[in-house]
This record gives structure tokens, C-alpha cells and sequence, in this order.
């Protein structure tokens, strides 16, 4: 990314100001298996992250999305269980790409919707 880039976009990742501030006020605590990097601030009042792409909060897995909002105190690698077998990655959201959920009978999917069954009567204004 461009130099220019970094100090004027803010949705392309973090700005040239947060990296600084981050740098200057904050201590870093860790980094997900994405890449993104969690911060604190020195007096502990305050926790942030800096995405290690486009900056989409659903990016956010789920263990360090409680440590971000205080439901838990502890990093995520000190105070949870360890991840079952039968649990899944999460995923970020998908709307708008072409791996969203399409529904059968969605134009995007090509299908036609059911046709009525006669059971369903007009409103008309006139009516008694």
C-alpha cells in the first residue's frame, strides 16, 4: 500500500495516525491466526485492534471479540479452553461476495420462484 494510501484511507487497513498512536500509547497483547493485531492501552482503560486487511469488524474471531469488549479479562491464550473437534472456524461475513447464502428460488441463484397457489385474494380497496 502507498504512503498516501496509509495516511488518507482508513477502510484499507489502519492509518499512518492509529499505527503511530497504537506505537506511542498502546502495548501490545497479541495477534489472531488472520493476522490481526490486539492492543491495550498502558492504564488498561482501553482495547483496540489493528486488521490485517480491510478493516471488517466480522474479521473478529469470536474469543478475541469478548476480550475486546470486557467479557472476559483474560487474553484468549491464558482463559479459555482449548477449540473441540466439532467446532468450526469462524467465518467473516459474506454478504455482498459471491459465497453469501442464496435461498432457492433467489435471482441471484437463477430459479424461479413458486408459482401462487390460488389461496391468495387481492386487497382491494372497494371491497365490502
Amino acid at each position: 500500500m502507498s504512503v498516501l494510501a496509509k495516511i488518507f484511507t482508513w477502510w484499507n487497513g489502519a492509518t499512518i495516525g492509529t499505527l503511530l498512536w497504537s506505537w506511542r500509547n498502546g502495548v501490545k497483547v497479541g495477534e489472531d491466526a488472520t493476522g490481526n493485531r490486539y492492543f491495550r492501552s498502558r492504564d488498561g482503560k482501553r482495547r483496540w485492534v489493528i486488521y490485517s486487511g480491510s478493516n471488517d469488524a466480522s474479521n473478529v474471531p469470536p474469543e478475541w471479540h469478548g476480550w475486546l469488549h470486557g467479557t472476559h479479562d483474560a487474553l484468549p491464550s491464558e482463559g479459555l479452553p482449548p477449540v473441540r473437534d466439532w467446532q468450526d472456524a469462524p467465518l467473516p461475513n459474506l454478504t455482498g461476495t459471491t459465497a453469501a447464502y442464496r435461498p432457492a428460488g433467489a435471482l441471484e441463484r437463477g430459479a424461479r420462484r413458486a408459482a401462487a397457489t390460488g389461496d391468495y385474494q387481492a386487497w382491494t380497496p372497494d371491497a365490502p
